[in-house]
């Protein structure tokens, strides 16, 4: 049997196909032309189009070689940021790893082992800054503080519902049974920015402003008692209120209450200022917030400031 193909006709081939009579018409993109005419048309060169042609593809070619040279560029800065990376892991497990090989290896079958040091074990709350890693700045090392992290290091109270950071809470401190929870907030941040910034009825989609309202009894008592200062010296007294009223919202949780009641936990705040480098420390004193935190006062012993 002989095979049989099809061809996409071109004008030239349909024009072939059909008589040449000025009858024959054909509406082509809404346009009646004769064949005849569409096939002198289609045949005609025009140098300027032509030059024009040239020109498209040229820029054409041009842009996506640029596409390619800046797609080939956002990829060697990629793989030299993870080439980076892998030299700081290798340099960690050479520096720190291997020198410290039993205690990492004590670390790999439980996430809380005996500090040989005299420093107890630790839950910090910190900011997710990255200019504030509890580790970097105050040196704890693998398995010396469970640590959890978020925007404006706040606490929520415990009628508010699960969120990370209660979850955190009551790992270290029923499974861990850490001694010493460590709120660390800093200067110049963001998250407490965002609260101080807010409008108080808006009912907002942002999971940042959703977030940042388990702050607000801090602001209100900034706004307050510092209303006549500027908005930078507002944030940066609410950055210190906000804290204090983070602590208060640890009490609120049982196992964290009857803890610190039987001086078995403590709480504490601290306070970095990265434009100083200076850092605040202070302890919340159970028996006289306990009296008080049912209207938001608290009251603060070993406080002090290194530098």
């Amino acid at each position: 049997m002989a095979q049989s193909f099809i061809r996409s006709p071109s004008l030239s081939n349909l024009s072939a196909d059909l008589p040449r009579t000025s009858a024959t018409i054909s509406t082509i993109f809404g346009s009646n032309l004769k064949f005849a005419e569409i096939e002198r048309t289609h045949l005609r060169r025009s140098p300027a189009l032509k030059l024009k042609a040239s020109r498209e593809a040229s820029g054409l070619t041009q842009e996506l070689a640029k596409s390619k040279e800046k797609s080939m560029g956002e990829t060697e800065s990629s793989c030299d940021l993870f080439n980076e990376m892998k030299h700081r892991f290798l340099s960690f497990k050479n520096d720190n790893y291997l020198e410290n090989l039993e205690h990492f290896q004590n670390l790999s079958r439980v996430q809380a082992p005996k500090v040989e040091m005299a420093l107890k074990q630790f839950m910090v709350i910190a900011c997710a800054d990255s200019r504030v890693c509890p580790s970097n700045i105050l040196g704890f090392k693998p398995g010396e503080a469970f640590v959890i992290r978020n925007v404006a290091n706040l606490v929520p109270p415990f009628e508010n519902g699960p969120t990370e950071t209660n979850a955190a809470l009551e790992f270290s401190v029923n499974s861990l049974e850490v001694e010493n929870i460590l709120v660390v907030g800093h200067s110049c941040c963001g998250g407490i920015r965002a609260l101080m910034s807010m409008q108080d009825d808006v009912n907002s989609s942002s999971f940042i402003k959703k977030w940042v309202v388990v702050g607000k009894n801090a602001k209100f008592s900034t706004k307050a008692a510092v209303s006549d200062l500027s908005f930078d010296q507002q944030c940066r007294h609410c950055e210190k209120e906000s804290l204090n009223h983070s602590l208060l919202n640890l009490l609120t949780y049982p196992w964290i209450e009857e803890r610190v009641k039987k001086g078995m936990l403590a709480i504490h705040g601290g306070y970095y200022d990265f434009v100083s480098c200076t850092f605040e420390k202070w302890t919340l004193d159970y028996q006289a917030s306990s009296l008080k935190k049912d209207c938001g006062g608290y009251s603060i012993r070993n406080r002090e400031l290194w530098c």
